[in-house]
């Protein structure tokens, strides 16, 4: 299934971001992608079928994969020089037989409902708080320079 999608305004804030220090720049990237992805991961933990209630509390968002997520990682990506990732899903080996089904089971998708209920409203959330976050961080390190010139 193929997806084309129109960016407005991203250029202006890219600018915007390069002009900060390099981790600075890192820091409001993670967290404007943690704020863009909390509600499609608190939708996939609501839509999480219950079993024993380790699958819907393994609803994570983070930057780490499992040493087999890496590898497969690695391998589709190897060429990317992305300069943050963020991967949000569960950390449960149950998850995918729920999410596909197995032999004697039928499917109980719960990761892929969250992800078309809230793809659309990704990078509407992302462009909206990256504009915010890059003006604190510019107005907290002027201060952090002034402070560090007066003193």
């Amino acid at each position: 299934m193929k997806t084309t999608m129109k960016l407005e305004g991203f250029r202006e804030l890219d600018k915007a971001l390069g002009e900060l220090p390099k981790a600075t720049g890192k820091n409001v990237l993670r967290k404007v992608g943690r704020k863009a992805l909390e509600p499609m991961r608190a939708d996939a933990e609501a839509k999480a079928p219950e079993l024993t209630g380790h699958l819907k509390a393994s609803v994570k968002i983070g930057t780490k994969l499992t040493s087999r997520q890496a590898r497969q990682h690695r391998r589709m990506f190897k060429n990317d020089k992305a300069s943050v990732e963020l991967f949000m899903g569960p950390n449960d080996p149950a998850a995918i037989p729920q999410e596909f089904g197995w032999e004697n089971g039928k499917a109980q998708p719960f990761m892929r409902p969250a992800w078309d209920a809230g793809k659309n409203d990704l990078l509407d959330n992302i462009k909206r708080e990256l504009g915010d976050e890059i003006d604190k961080a510019a107005k907290r390190l002027a201060k952090k320079q002034a402070k560090a010139a007066k003193g």
